[in-house]
């Protein structure tokens, strides 16, 4: 078996987009994949079939339905906020405990490849005293870090590292996925972030037409899992 958990340096980078990707290439290898996304904020159940959860449950080649999202994806939150702020305007809060109770038991259960798909960047709030740092730092299993390509993701991709390394983190791979409106030359920055990164490898993943499962990146990453 085995777990990865997919984080990011903020929201709307590409953990899903890679996330899938990586499901929809071991299926095709007939390798046995599950995938979770536990917390969801902007989370409209109206347009459901665009959901993050919606998008992982058709890699895995399952129905998008109430029950199979709730079975991924069980604290989910309407606002497109973080899930401390989301929760509150529903007069709810994230449960921490049961959050790291549930991936647990996951993992646990788990029979093939498990991801864990993460909200938001590593320091996003859940609750008033937890972070997505601290969810990892509990589960204790490798990590996939999704970042961009746009201007400033060098400092943000290094910082993460550095509060990574404070916790001692696995980081299996760094996936640069490029970003949509990013000025910076894809190459470029995986050059630069793998003269920073040590010995772990740097891969990037260029926005192009055509499956998931079609670019060569998704193979190099799935070799480091």
């Amino acid at each position: 078996m085995s777990a990865i958990f997919v984080t990011a340096t903020g929201t709307d980078v590409g953990k899903t987009f890679v996330t899938a990707g990586l499901v929809k290439l071991l299926k095709s290898q007939g390798a046995s994949v599950d995938a979770l996304k536990p917390v969801v904020s902007g989370y409209d159940p109206s347009v459901v079939e665009t959901s993050d959860p919606a998008v992982l449950l058709k890699a895995l080649g399952r129905t998008v339905s109430a029950d199979e999202v709730a079975r991924i994806a069980p604290f989910r939150f309407r606002a497109p906020l973080s899930p401390d702020m989301a929760a509150a305007q529903e007069n709810r809060t994230l449960d921490f405990k049961a959050l790291v109770a549930f991936t647990q038991a996951a993992i646990d259960n788990a029979r093939g490849h498990l991801f864990i798909e993460g909200v938001g960047g590593i320091m996003v709030p859940l609750d008033a005293n937890h972070t997505v740092l601290d969810w990892i730092s509990r589960l204790r299993v490798p990590l996939l870090m999704v970042v961009g390509s746009y201007l400033g993701t060098i400092s943000h991709t290094l910082t993460a590292l550095q509060v990574l390394a404070q916790r001692r983190l696995d980081i299996a791979a760094i996936v640069v996925s490029e970003s949509e409106r990013g000025h910076v030359p894809l190459d470029q920055t995986v050059a630069s972030i793998q003269h920073f990164a040590d010995d772990i490898d740097v891969i990037g993943l260029p926005r192009l037409p055509g499956g998931l499962t079609d670019h060569p990146a998704f193979a190099q990453i799935a070799a480091r899992l």
